[in-house]
């Protein structure tokens, strides 16, 4: 697809038999239930996944007991403009002074390139970077990893951000995308109640 600002860029990671998942996740598994080439009439697959494989939108009740599935994510938070900000050689947690010095102001959307290469892990939110980005406004956080927090101690960070309306994204492929400004668009798959969702996310260059 081509647009004003130039060519979609799929940061999508495809779900895949036996990819990477969160530690206690349920595996992907992919399956040919129906194949042509066996003399089936039509091919059919099957998937087995936990909704937080690959990218996807994490819902309020994911860490909040009672509130809203993924059906109540304001989907106008998912669509618009994004600054794409690298904090790969970070230390192990993003603080909010590392928040304040490279996030540019005014802007609601934001993706942290965390992962510096293949199968690594990369700095994740402390609470106080949490209350910097709420400070500033921002609606949406985007992360290439498994988490946007410590996998140690990873609900305050969550219910801190799902509980000001942040809609949380995690697992996207940023590994061709340099910093800078860009237009996000990012809708995940409607399963209502549903703690969450796979999504397909596309970014393109602000002219």
């Amino acid at each position: 697809m081509m647009g004003e600002h130039g060519p979609w860029i799929d940061i999508s990671t495809p779900l895949t038999d036996g990819m990477a998942v969160y530690p206690g996740d349920p595996e992907v598994r992919l399956r040919r239930v129906l194949d042509m080439e066996r003399g089936d009439p039509f091919t059919l697959s099957a998937i087995e996944a936990g909704l937080h494989s690959g990218t996807h939108v994490e819902a309020p009740v994911h860490f909040i007991p009672g509130s809203g599935g993924i059906e109540t994510i304001d989907l106008n938070a998912l669509l618009g403009d994004a600054v794409v900000v690298d904090v790969r050689w970070f230390g192990e947690g993003l603080t909010a002074a590392d928040v304040a010095r490279f996030m540019p102001a005014g802007c609601e959307r934001v993706l942290f390139r965390t992962v510096a290469d293949s199968g690594s892990s990369g700095p994740v939110l402390t609470m106080a970077a949490a209350g910097e980005l709420l400070k500033r406004g921002v609606r949406l956080l985007g992360i290439d990893s498994l988490s946007v927090a410590p996998s140690d101690d990873p609900s305050p960070v969550h219910v801190a951000l799902l509980e000001a309306g942040v809609v949380i994204v995690v697992g996207l492929d940023l590994r061709s995308i340099e910093a800078g400004r860009y237009e996000l668009l990012c809708l995940p798959l409607l399963i209502p109640g549903a703690d969450g969702a796979p999504a397909r996310a596309l970014l393109r260059a602000r002219g």
